[in-house]
């Protein structure tokens, strides 16, 4: 039943943007369900003026407090979208499956800022990814990917 209502949902994601859902499908990690929340979360990629605007709205960045040039730690961590946050997180845990090359970058981030925070970075990472997929309209490269 679970089976042909998400074959139902996929085949009409399909027909709405399937350029869209070809090119998230393309990233490691980010399967059916993963591909289809991110899509209908973000609607349309170029409401967005720039990546950072975009990782703010997923709540992949945290808000800074700051006035007069000071800053007073952070605020707002309830601000954006919590759905986009989730397939972020989610896909940062999916993207270490069957990865070598996902993991030995993961491993290089723990070592520098601990695996939470190696986590977060990654998800960090597939958001700015994801955001200059749509908007180019490329596939994912994973050499490019772990280059930085």
């Amino acid at each position: 039943m679970i089976w042909n209502l998400e074959a139902f949902i996929l085949r009409s994601a399909k027909q709405h943007d399937p350029q869209a859902v070809h090119l998230l499908r393309t990233a490691h990690g980010i399967g059916k369900v993963l591909s289809l929340v991110i899509l209908y979360e973000i609607h349309d990629i170029h409401r967005f003026p720039s990546v950072q605007d975009f990782v703010s709205y997923a709540r992949l960045v945290k808000c800074a407090k700051e006035s007069a040039g000071k800053r007073l730690g952070s605020s707002g961590r309830k601000i954006g979208n919590v759905h986009l946050k989730w397939a972020f997180s989610e896909a940062a845990v999916l993207f270490l499956r069957a990865n070598p090359a996902g993991l030995t970058y993961k491993r290089r981030l723990e070592r520098k800022h601990g695996k939470a925070k190696a986590l977060s970075i990654l998800a960090h990472k597939l958001g700015r990814a994801v955001y200059y997929m749509l908007l180019r309209e490329k596939a994912f490269d994973m050499e490019k990917f772990l280059a930085a």
